[in-house]
Order: C-alpha cells, then structure tokens, then sequence
C-alpha cells in the first residue's frame, strides 16, 4: 500500500481532514524492547545527536539552534553557566557595576587562551562585537547587543562600528556602556553571539582548516552533510575539569532515525525525541528520559509581506482561531507541551502571561466565530483559501503541521500545500517570501525575559519573517527599554504582546518542553530553563 504521508519529490502534500485521526493512532504504536545495561562504546568520547547540520560554527553568525549547540562547547564568553543555569564566570574572572546600573567592568583571566595558545585579550571582544553590529556583515544576531550603548544606530547603518559602547583599556580589562539599565545582562553574555572571535581571524572567512576557538574543545573535523568531530582544547584555562575528550555531533533531521541510531548505541545523548515512541520509552527506559519544560514556542508566521494576508485581519483571527490546541496536546504534544495562545512562555522572568482574549472559549463557539471571520474575510466551502504551509523536517514538526493542515480543512474548508525542508534549506526559503503563505518557526528564549521573545517581531528585527510592523509596538518595546524599573517595564512589555497578538501576525501553537534520551552511563546532565547542555559539564562513567 502506498504510504499515504509519502510527499513527492519536491517535498510537497496536500493534507486531508482525515489524517488527523491516523495521528491520533500513530501517537501510541511501536513499542520496542530495549538494553538497559549498556557500556560506552568509547569511554573517551561523547556522541551527540543534533537536529541538523549546523548552518554556520561562526558565532558572530549563526542563528540557529543546532549551531547554537555546537559553538557553546567551541567557545566561552565573559560569563558561562551552570548545569542548572546559573551565571557563572567565563573568560571574565569577576566583574563590577557601577551605581547607575549601565557600565560594567570585567577583569579577565590571564589563563584563558585561545586553542593556539595565544592569551584571550579584551581586544578581542571588542572586535568581534563591533564585527556583529556592523551593517556591512547583516548579522541576524546584531539585535541581542541592542542594550550597549550606541548599537542600535550602528545596525541602522547611522554611527560607524568603533562607536559600540565597548573598549578595551588593557588586554585584561573589558569595559561596556549600555544605553541604559538591563537586568538580564549578565545572561546576554552566555549567547553566543557575544562569544570573542580570534582577532586574525574576525576579518577572515573563519574556516574550519585554521580553526580558533577559546572554549573547552576545538573542531577536528567538519564534513559538509556529515558529523562535526571536536576535541578537548588543552589551553582553556578550566581544561583540568573537562572529562570527556572527544565529542562526535551527528546530524539527523529525522526524529525516528535519531531513535534508531540511540537505541543500536550510535549515540548517547540524542536531541529529541519521537512523539510516537513516548509509551514504549517509559515502559523500557524510564530513568533515560530527560523531560523538562523550557522557555520556547512554537508559531506559525503569516506572511504579512502579500496583500492578501496583511490586507485581511479577519482571515489571520480565523486561522488562529481555527485549530484546537487542547486536541494537538492529547494527540501528538506529549511530552507536556502545553497549548499556546500567547507569544511567551510560562516562567518567564518578571512577566504574566498574556492571551488571546477567546482562548477560554468553548469548542463550539471558537469554530463558529473562526467560521463566521472567514466568511467574513472573503471565502467558503466553494471559494476557499488556498495556502501554502513550510516546514522544516522532523517527524513532530510534520506530525503537528499536518494535524493543523488538516484542522484548517475541517473547520475552514481551507486547501493547504504542505511543503517540508531539510532545516538549512528551509534556513534560506523560510527568508523567502515567495514562497509562502504560513511558515512553521519558533522562538527560544536566549535570555529569560519577555523582551527576547518581542524584539524578535520590531519592524527592524532580521528575525521578523512575518514582516510585521506597527510603529506602536516598536514605541512600546523602546519604552521598556528606556526604563529602570522593574515593575513599569513589565507592563510595557505586556502591553506590547496584547497589542500584537491583536494583530495576528504569528499564530502561537505550543510551548516548548524539553525533551532528550540520555544513556546511563552519561552523568552530570541537569535540566535547564533554557535547554542548554554543556558538555564541559558531563562525564562518561565506564561501564
């Protein structure tokens, strides 16, 4: 029989109503046996499973979750983290503020190096992130240095580079200016995007053949569309408590394969898990499952960019409205994902969480007012929308946008193409709108505060796919910004998102939960709000 999920060569279906039933089975099958009494392959390395291939191992760079992982263990900023996500110092060995809350001096270790041996030197700092601001290099990470003085007209092309509220008075000393008080500072200095770049290597191409790199290991070897082999670096300065030597990271789009490779012992540490498998995991391998919930949503974008979408509200309300979040959570979240109906998570920093006003409505009513906007907007059962749905690969993310696809049919009558991407493809289409309509993305929070997740929708912001802009919102955002209180900015900041979610520019589906299989033999791993594993802070007990 012909898999009737089966898309054709270009990656493209037409999702009908009732595969979501056959979802709803598919949650629950494949129970498999499993060896718990497993021993390292090799005690000395670490073999990590990865969503997809890194799009780029430069920090001042990337922008992706994948490459994320990767460069955390390449690199070290001034501040690093605990397994529990506490700020702890990096390459800074303290650090001071003055009263007014805005300039920071960090004194910085003698003993950190680069992996050539050369000192780390504040200069390096500096360069690397007047690299990031600079208009010339269009960095998508520009916006997380928004708070240092001057950056701002920097990106917007109106001060030069060396005009970045940083200097360097000694090669051990870093002194920053922000543009006025951030709280979460601190936590800005974990993103890699403030991580230093080796000066004679800022201006280069940042090839992997004359690799540079500061923190606990180095890359060994990198193969376009194959594993990213790194090795503990000698120089860093807290080499002494780093226990693994080698970490192999393997690219695998496709959550069942990833399984497969863990459970055949290819891996040790896998990225995610198969919503499919949940039932037979708890059964055969409880004590590997690491679920925890983390500061992320999942959204789907609506492309603002073409008229017919930014000219009519009442379709983008009907869409939203459409898709029964509490049915995607019993059927195929559950991992204890929990329904959306707000941009930002639950447990974020200083922030209550802000809704669409109908989300506590009833089944019926909330399908007869999605009816009765489409109606509205201009369609019907025998004109309905026909509309193109991206994704990128993986077996939950395909699993939900067919669900929703087919949510959208039943309520709507709307047609959806869904068309699926290998990630760094989708990288580059999902910045292309023409090609199309909704596009599946998610945010996760870099810092824990509702700013990072609203900056991302600023008329400006690189990472606004939606195209969204309302003067207002911006205005909004800058006065939370401009404020030293805690309390003020906090009703600025949700002023912004209700003012937003009025809009309907993204149409939030679920908030994250984490979710790994990690092999018995691998200690020290500890759930984090912002999902991050170090893997300085892991070891290999052998077997």
């Amino acid at each position: 029989m012909k898999n009737p999920y089966a898309a054709n060569a270009l990656g493209i279906e037409l999702v009908k109503p009732a595969l979501l039933m056959v979802l709803t089975l598919f949650a629950g099958c494949h129970p498999e046996s499993g060896n718990n009494h497993e021993a390292p392959a090799d005690p000395t390395t670490l073999r990590r499973g990865v969503g997809g291939e890194p799009s780029s191992l430069d920090p001042g760079v990337a922008s992706d979750t994948f490459s994320y992982e990767v460069i955390r263990d390449l690199y070290e900023g001034l501040a690093t983290e605990s397994a529990d996500g506490q700020i702890l110092p990096g390459v800074a060995r303290s650090w001071s503020v003055d009263q007014t809350g805005t300039q920071y001096t960090f004194n910085l270790r003698h003993e950190a190096k680069w992996s050539n041996g050369t000192p780390v030197r504040a200069q390096d700092f500096v360069a690397a992130w007047r690299r990031v601001v600079d208009p010339k290099h269009a960095s998508q990470v520009a916006d997380f240095f928004r708070p240092i003085a001057h950056a701002a007209e920097i990106i917007s092309g109106k001060l030069p580079p060396d005009q970045l509220g940083v200097r360097a008075p000694r090669d051990d000393l870093l002194v920053v200016q922000l543009q006025q008080p951030a709280p979460y500072f601190l936590q800005l200095l974990t993103l890699t995007a403030t991580f230093p770049i080796f000066s004679e290597q800022a201006a280069s191409s940042h090839s992997p053949l004359q690799w540079v790199s500061n923190g606990p290991y180095v890359l060994a070897s990198w193969v376009p569309a194959g594993n990213l082999e790194l090795t503990k670096n000698r120089q860093y300065w807290d080499a002494d408590k780093v226990r693994i030597q080698n970490v192999e990271y393997v690219p695998t789009t496709d959550d069942n394969a990833e399984l497969r490779q863990y459970r055949a012992g290819q891996l040790d540490i896998t990225q995610t898990i198969p919503s499919s498998a949940l039932p037979a995991l708890r059964k055969e391998r409880p004590a590997e499952l690491l679920i925890a919930p983390y500061l992320g949503t999942a959204y789907y974008a609506i492309n603002l960019h073409s008229s017919a979408y930014s000219d009519n509200a009442k379709l983008r309300q009907a869409l939203a409205m459409a898709i029964d979040r509490r049915r995607l959570q019993l059927t195929i979240l559950v991992f204890g994902q929990t329904p959306a109906f707000g941009l930002i998570p639950p447990g974020t920093w200083n922030y209550d969480r802000q809704s669409w006003q109908w989300s506590s409505a009833s089944d019926a009513d909330r399908i007869a007012q999605a009816r009765a906007l489409y109606t509205a907007a201009g369609y019907s059962p025998s004109t309905p929308l026909h509309l193109r749905c991206l994704v990128n690969q993986g077996s939950g993310i395909k699993a939900v946008a067919i669900a929703v696809a087919s949510m959208w049919k039943e309520t709507l009558g709307i047609d959806t193409e869904l068309t699926t991407e290998e990630y760094r493809v989708f990288l580059n289409s999902r910045k292309d709108t023409s090609r199309w309509d909704v596009v599946r993305l998610a945010w996760t929070a870099d810092y824990n505060d509702a700013g990072n997740f609203l900056d991302a929708f600023r008329s400006n912001s690189p990472n606004n796919d939606p195209g969204y802009m309302n003067p207002h919102y911006d205005s909004l955002l800058d006065a939370a910004a401009l404020t030293p209180d805690a309390a003020e900015r906090k009703v600025k900041l949700e002023e912004a998102e209700r003012l937003m979610l009025s809009d309907y520019p993204i149409i939030p589906i679920y908030f994250y939960s984490a979710k790994r299989l990690i092999k018995p033999y691998v200690k020290g791993a500890k759930t984090n709000p912002l999902n991050r594993l170090y893997t300085k802070n892991l070891y290999i007990e052998p077997g």
